[in-house]
């Protein structure tokens, strides 16, 4: 057992010093300047009052761009995210901005539809599909811009970096998603480039989603951003990790909801990427450590070289990549939080993603479960 834990280890640490070299990479690409600003059309799809939300969607009517139009899509016109479009609207008559009121989703993945009907009404061929919990600069259509001067782009990710919330739990998160998540997504773009997307924040080419299938063929995906670069990847499109980092505001959950949504993604995850997910062990340096030490006493230095290693990659994936703060005292409590959750993540098929019930499929496909009787 010794033996294997520390081959284990072994592995984890050597994946820590490469994801160093990886985010040394990335930082190493510039896009070019852009010359011949194309139009863009953003989609926003909206569901209630996120924390925050006004000042979100602020960042986007700030856009230090010549030419682009703001869509965002809501169930119901009752919905109260439409009261702050509304007010924004009234405050930067300049840009072009449009509500879409979708109705109840057929699909099982709402936001799908909603980017599909607003895909539909939009006029330009760049789109950039965002959340309602981002936030961004001014520069964000003008790197996108610059980008797709490459006519063999198709899609393009933003990294993100994770705000958190005031919450403990919340805290938790930012610094899992502002080290693992994003040191996984880094390390596969240098090990084999990017043949995948991470939401929350896309941009793509109307004509290379239309390639791939459009949004039918995304609908029924939990990960339909995933899927969408793997789709646009296997098809030949160009797939690149953007060199804008967003920010993503991830609210102030308190310990029920932030693990209903860990083990929402960890699911997922698991159905998306299978050998992906089982090699996250190896993104574990510290909950390994421990566990060596646990085994054989005897190996206790394994334990603070696994510490600074860790810290090492953090620092650099983080600050560097990144430019996010973290709480370093925090850090061990969230690996080992981390560690607990990428092992519930083994077990259970259903989800709950905003107060509805789903059922996960093996091909990362999901259904809507009825609701009990009675609800």
């Amino acid at each position: 057992m010794t033996f294997i834990l520390l081959a284990l280890l072994a592995g984890a640490l050597a994946y820590s010093l490469l994801s160093v070299v990886a985010a040394l990479r990335y930082l190493s690409v510039r896009p070019p300047a852009s010359n011949s600003p194309e139009p863009i059309s953003v989609l926003k799809p909206l569901a209630g009052l996120d924390l925050g939300l006004e000042s979100n969607l602020r960042s986007f009517f700030e856009q230090d761009y010549p030419a682009f139009e703001l869509l965002f899509a809501v169930r119901s016109g009752n919905d109260p995210a439409v009261e702050t479009v509304e007010k924004l609207r009234r405050e930067y008559q300049r840009v072009p901005a449009r509500m879409l009121v979708t109705g109840e989703s057929p699909y099982a993945n709402a936001k799908v539809y909603s980017l599909e009907q607003m895909l539909a009404a939009a006029a330009n061929d760049l789109v950039v599909m965002s959340d309602s919990d981002i936030r961004v600069t001014s520069s964000l259509l003008k790197t996108v811009a610059a980008e797709f001067q490459d006519a063999g782009l198709g899609v393009a990710t933003c990294p993100y970096r994770a705000v958190a919330g005031p919450s403990f739990w919340s805290q938790l998160e930012a610094i899992g998603m502002n080290t693992d998540f994003a040191a996984g997504i880094l390390v596969a773009r240098m090990l084999e480039g990017m043949k995948f997307a991470v939401g929350p924040t896309i941009a793509a080419r109307r004509r290379v989603l239309q390639a791939i299938g459009g949004f039918d063929r995304l609908k029924n995906y939990l990960a339909e951003d995933f899927v969408m670069g793997k789709f646009a990847a296997d098809a030949g499109h160009g797939v690149i990790l953007s060199s804008y980092v967003i920010e993503h505001h991830i609210g102030s959950a308190n310990l029920r909801h932030n693990a209903a949504h860990r083990l929402r993604w960890a699911r997922s995850t698991r159905r998306s990427r299978p050998l992906g997910y089982v090699g996250q062990l190896f993104t574990m340096p510290l909950p390994l450590a421990l566990l060596v030490c646990a085994v054989n006493p005897a190996w206790w230095p394994a334990l603070p070289v696994a510490f600074c290693i860790r810290l090492s990659a953090a620092y650099v994936v983080s600050a560097r990549v990144l430019r996010a703060k973290i709480n370093w005292l925090l850090l061990p409590i969230e690996d080992i939080t981390g560690f607990c959750f990428w092992l519930a993540g083994f077990f259970g098929n259903t989800i709950v993603w905003r107060g509805r019930r789903y059922r996960l499929y093996s091909d990362g496909r999901f259904e809507l479960l009825p609701s009990p009787a009675g609800e």
